[in-house]
């Protein structure tokens, strides 16, 4: 059993040093903020000035027993026309997400009458911008830190690896 926790602990730190991290960009938007999901809310205005890109979600909390969260095109969208949505997010808790994993026009009304007191939002997903350009590296002395940094880290890579391998195979 030591012998497998070694292996896993040693196949975990080498794929940690060898693994670049992602940065997480997804954003989780709790539709109408404190207000939540209900009638007489501008939801056009509570969308207004806020990106929306591929991977974030939007966050809806409601009454489960009188409101649902459909997606339908545009023309039913803006007459709040329920009888053939494209999806139905509700999942019964009254705490549903809508992924937006697709850049496109997504168009949501609540089926159950409350798009006819506001409870309709639209939304555009974007692909996310790429990353702003990194600042300039800093020289010190002659050596930039980035320099200095791969320096370091490649003699330690060099003899890392090979210190993990040599635990691994005389593990078994």
């Amino acid at each position: 059993m030591a012998r497998l926790t070694v292996l896993i602990v040693a196949v975990v730190l080498a794929f940690l040093v060898a693994a670049p991290m992602p940065e997480v960009t997804a954003k989780k938007y709790t539709v109408g903020e404190n207000k939540f999901w209900n009638p007489n809310i501008n939801y056009t205005i509570w969308a207004q000035g806020k990106h929306f890109y591929l991977g974030d979600w939007l966050y809806f909390v409601f009454d489960r027993n009188q409101h649902n969260i459909l997606e339908v095109n545009k023309t039913d969208y803006e007459g709040c026309i329920a009888d053939h949505p494209i999806r139905n997010w509700t999942r019964g808790a009254g705490r549903d997400i809508v992924t937006l994993n697709e850049t496109k026009h997504y168009y949501l009304l609540d089926g159950k009458g409350g798009c006819y007191g506001g409870m309709k939002l639209a939304v555009k997903v974007e692909k996310l911008p790429p990353p702003p350009k990194s600042a300039p590296v800093k020289n010190i002395g002659s050596v930039s830190m980035v320099t200095g940094f791969a320096q370091f880290m490649v003699p330690v890579s060099l003899f890392a690896f090979p210190a993990i391998w040599d635990v691994i195979t005389r593990m078994w």
